[in-house]
């Protein structure tokens, strides 16, 4: 955009000097219309450029979800122009339904997209680092990306299902079908399997510090990338069964909101206030 503006903007510019300049010798209209280009050229790209902004994103989200969470921070630390739909007791609703036959959020709406609208948190990431470019957050360099690419299909396929079967029993969160948790199980075998899941968790935690992180500040190197807030959203769940989470995670998780500042802080207020909200529930 740039460019053209600067061409659009000489050309006129330098008719204009010429006319300008008919009576006067040669000489004199080539100066008179360099300097009339020079300033225009220079004038015009800082117009465009302040006036260049990211295009609005509609995202429909839940609050008090650590997936929800990731892409609002993701959208928030991108720079986007974005409008968030709180969808609570509205995802079953006919035209959510019609839609997202998933029911889930978060959700995003993009003219670009075959159907519409695209769900997972992952996967918005990364469409959303593809089509602006996002290389900071999403490298484009394949090894770096295959990098990005397993930590956060080890997390959903992995710690996550950990994370969740330790925490939605205390959240009040729907349990997955056909497991202990969902099953109509004495609850001392549910307390048993909330409990072995919980320390589960500690094994696949340690990757992300011994493997994908591997002695730097985020996964991503010196800046967090689009794993690293995936995984960072997901450990802000384990504060609701008082989780004694290693030190190195405790300073990377404080590394990522000085990284992010409010673009983290704000989505991450949500979950915390809605894991104290569950926790004075429990003791009252």
């Amino acid at each position: 955009m740039a460019k053209a503006a600067t061409k659009s903007a000489r050309k006129p510019a330098a008719k204009a000097a010429v006319k300008a300049a008919k009576p006067a010798p040669k000489a004199k209209a080539k100066a008179a219309a360099k300097p009339a280009a020079k300033v225009t050229a220079k004038a015009a790209p800082k117009v465009t450029a302040k006036a260049a902004k990211k295009p609005g994103l509609k995202l429909s989200m839940l609050k008090p979800s650590v997936n929800n969470m990731t892409v609002r921070v993701f959208a928030r630390a991108a720079g986007f122009d974005h409008a968030e739909t709180d969808a609570w007791g509205l995802t079953r609703s006919p035209e959510f339904m019609a839609r997202n036959p998933a029911h889930l959020t978060p959700m995003i709406e993009d003219k670009g997209l075959p159907r519409g609208v695209l769900w997972e948190s992952c996967a918005i990431m990364q469409y959303l680092a593809n089509k602006h470019g996002l290389e900071k957050f999403y490298p484009k360099a394949p090894a770096k990306r295959a990098m990005i690419d397993s930590a956060m299909f080890y997390l959903v396929g992995t710690l996550y299902p950990y994370v969740a079967r330790a925490t939605y029993p205390a959240l009040g969160f729907p349990q997955y079908a056909g497991e202990v948790g969902h099953s109509d199980a004495h609850p001392d075998r549910k307390s048993e399997a909330q409990k072995a899941a919980a320390a589960a968790i500690a094994e696949p935690l340690d990757v992300f510090h011994s493997f994908f992180r591997n002695g730097k500040p985020f996964i991503g190197g010196r800046n967090p990338s689009i794993a690293d807030i995936r995984l960072a959203a997901t450990l802000e769940f384990l504060a609701v069964i008082d989780y004694t989470l290693p030190k190195w995670a405790k300073d990377y998780m404080a590394a990522m909101e000085k990284k992010l500042g409010k673009a983290y802080a704000e989505p991450a207020g949500d979950v915390r206030g809605y894991i104290a909200y569950v926790k004075s529930q429990a003791k009252a």
